[in-house]
């Protein structure tokens, strides 16, 4: 059965759950709206939206490194008390989206960031790579829609595929950690720091340097 982006983003809105968590309740149930909701409550993941609307201030600024130095991430991630923020199921939660950025670096951690400029330009792209093949505007349509879901799935955080367990996202990983803790929480904001990323670095000219050995 074919799932629309309308009963998505319906059941979406009645449960909070992310995105590929409702189209996956949806295309196991045959579509059916009210069996998603039931079929997402069983997998820990409806019950976060209930929590969605309390306000998370709390929280913690996590770090991680690797490569000898050479890569560093910081991320925030809130929640609603400074008692769970000591958590250590929340502090591991922390340190698990940090690695999950410093190997897949996200440029955004959730679609509604991405600039339309950026968004409009891949349709631009998508869009005349789809007439090219000579396919019914209809259909074109269609292929627009996947592959700017796609687009959002490569470039926003709470979209990818978490790297521990491809099989879920990081939306998922989060509402199962709400589900867990009993707390609201939300990732907020992250920077990934490259070691000599934009610097000019200098060009050595082997050739030269051989010769000046030499003596020539």
């Amino acid at each position: 059965m074919s799932i629309t982006a309308a009963q998505v983003n319906e059941l979406r809105k009645v449960t909070g759950a992310g995105l590929m968590d409702c189209k996956k309740a949806l295309t196991e149930t045959n579509g059916d709206h009210e069996k998603a909701i039931d079929y997402l409550r069983t997998k820990g993941l409806a019950a976060a939206s209930k929590k969605a609307g309390r306000a998370a201030t709390e929280g913690l600024v996590g770090s991680y490194i690797h490569a000898g130095g050479k890569i560093g991430v910081l991320v925030e991630v809130n929640c609603e008390t400074d008692f769970v923020a000591k958590n250590e199921n929340f502090q591991a939660f922390v340190k698990d989206i940090a690695m999950h950025i410093a190997a897949a670096s996200p440029l955004y951690v959730r679609r509604e960031e991405v600039p339309e400029e950026l968004i409009e330009r891949e349709k631009a792209i998508y869009r005349e790579k789809a007439k090219e093949s000579g396919k019914p505007a209809a259909i074109i349509e269609k292929i627009l829609d996947g592959q700017i879901n796609k687009f959002f799935a490569d470039i926003c955080l709470m979209e990818q595929a978490y790297v521990k367990d491809p099989d879920k996202t990081i939306q998922t990983f989060l509402n199962e950690t709400i589900s867990s803790i009993g707390e609201n929480m939300s990732i907020r904001r992250f920077a990934k720091f490259v070691l000599g990323e934009g610097l000019a670095k200098k060009e050595n000219d082997f050739a030269a340097e051989v010769a000046a050995a030499a003596g020539v």
